[in-house]
């Protein structure tokens, strides 16, 4: 099934900038991308992509603090995405798939100018059988520009590392002449009496740059939108 969410932003100008973000289906995908890792609890979710002819741009982690000697520690709960275009002057919303309960936004970073999210590594602690659970703790990415397959930069939020588990080898990076555009994660539900271990694993979709017919896609899913409005 098919799922577009009109979101607007008024600026401080009287302008108002509408874009729609995708659940499901973007045709201009390339490839998808898991970690070199990977955990085991829970449910996939949803995915999340970029509006169209946007691309992921940064990145905002939420972060369960230690919870000490006597708590249950979940650490990653959940990755936000910033989505911009291609020139950078447009704003394309943020997408996350789905957000553990536990813990705080930290905080977004950005790429340098002219470049978007190609690749990412992801710290995970290794199952601790009869022990406390976190699974995922922390992700960084490396941004590369549009028309290289090579990153060049690395982006993670300080301190650059989780609190436990090891980090990852980086994922492969997204083709030339894409980035990436959306995001699923695997969490797991709420234990309550049990071990909470909350994110687990995540995807991500890169898809070409389609920047180009992204202006007369956006203007044929509001028509479509709009029509199914009025039926």
């Amino acid at each position: 099934m098919y799922f577009l969410h009109l979101v607007c932003v008024l600026a401080i100008s009287p302008v108002v900038d509408c874009f729609l973000i995708h659940d499901e289906g973007r045709n201009s995908v390339v490839e998808t991308i898991g970690p070199t890792n990977l955990d085991l609890w829970g449910p996939w979710g949803r995915v999340q992509y970029c509006a169209e002819g946007t691309y992921a741009a940064g990145y905002e982690m939420k972060i369960e603090p230690k919870q000490g000697n006597h708590g249950d520690d979940t650490a990653l709960n959940a990755i936000k995405l910033v989505c911009l275009s291609v020139e950078g002057k447009h704003f394309g919303g943020t997408i996350t798939s789905t957000v553990g309960q536990f813990g705080d936004w930290g905080g977004e970073i950005m790429c340098p100018d002219n470049t978007f999210l190609k690749e990412f590594a992801l710290q995970v602690e290794e199952d601790q059988h009869h022990g406390d659970d976190t699974a995922a703790n922390y992700i960084k990415f490396k941004c590369g520009r549009m028309d290289s397959e090579r990153s060049s930069y690395e982006l993670a939020n300080a301190p650059g590392h989780g609190f436990w588990g090891v980090m990852g080898a980086w994922s492969r990076a997204c083709p030339t002449n894409s980035a990436i555009c959306g995001i699923q994660t695997r969490v797991e539900e709420y234990q309550h009496h049990g071990d909470d271990t909350s994110l687990n694993d995540v995807k991500v979709f890169c898809c070409k740059n389609d920047s180009g017919n992204a202006i007369n896609k956006i203007s044929h899913d509001l028509t479509r939108l709009f029509i199914s409005c009025l039926c």
